[in-house]
């Protein structure tokens, strides 16, 4: 088990209202390492993309009393950013620091797979095709890389958006949902590819899932979520490890 810390969300709520119902996500501690496979659990209307959208720094915390991202040689206060309205800064981490890898793959249909992998490279101003080129050989989608994703399948479609997310040597990898678009046989060797690849280059995985079993095998630590309808117009739900 990894043990450098990379991220952490202490004693934080976030609340959203829409039309008098209010929903409260409650977290109080989340803590990532590098190299950990992180999965959280949970069904339709828990919380998860609430959760997932405060660890993207995309959406604010109403209320939090720590949210420290750490680099190799500097800590980042992300609830001193959020504070001072430091969209640049957030940006920016997101940017360099980030992946990304959604429900439906996320492609853009207008590039061929070799242009998607290396779009994430090219946003940070760098290059580096060599990698790209083995770690698509690696997961076996060499002879895809000309192609364009309408003419892929719905797995070849999430181990190029899964390759894509890693190009740029994020530190955590955000994954929402990734293979809810795919058969099981496929969610699992999705699965083992996304979480030996991450091994390998000691990135951090953050999968949001509604399929415990799924990601069992893989996971060194699973959240949850307890629920509870406070009222008619409130509910709450926290964050369980």
């Amino acid at each position: 088990m990894a043990t450098k810390l990379v991220f952490e969300l202490c004693d934080a709520l976030k609340r959203r209202e829409q039309g008098g119902v209010a929903f409260e996500l409650h977290i109080p501690k989340l803590a990532l390492y590098q190299g950990q496979f992180v999965a959280v659990v949970g069904e339709s209307g828990c919380g998860k993309s609430t959760l997932l959208d405060l660890l993207a720094l995309v959406s604010k915390p109403t209320t939090c009393r720590q949210f420290f991202y750490y680099e190799m040689r500097q800590t980042t206060d992300v609830k001193q950013l959020w504070e001072n309205k430091e969209e640049s800064a957030l940006a920016a981490l997101r940017r360099s620091h980030f992946g990304y890898v959604l429900q439906t793959g996320g492609l853009l249909p207008f590039l061929t797979v070799y242009q998607n992998l290396q779009l994430p490279s090219k946003i940070n101003g760098y290059k580096n095709n060599a990698e790209i080129l083995k770690l698509a050989k690696r997961i076996g989608i060499e002879g895809l890389l000309q192609k364009k994703p309408q003419y892929l399948s719905g797995g070849q479609r999430q181990r190029v958006a899964i390759l894509r997310a890693l190009a740029h040597q994020p530190k955590i990898i955000l994954a929402d949902e990734p293979t809810a678009a795919v058969d099981k046989t496929r969610a699992r060797s999705i699965v083992k590819d996304f979480n030996t690849l991450a091994k390998e280059s000691g990135t951090t995985i953050v999968m949001v899932t509604h399929d415990d079993a799924l990601v069992a095998p893989f996971a060194e630590v699973t959240y949850t979520f307890e629920l509870n309808e406070v009222s008619e117009t409130l509910t709450q739900s926290k964050l369980l490890t």
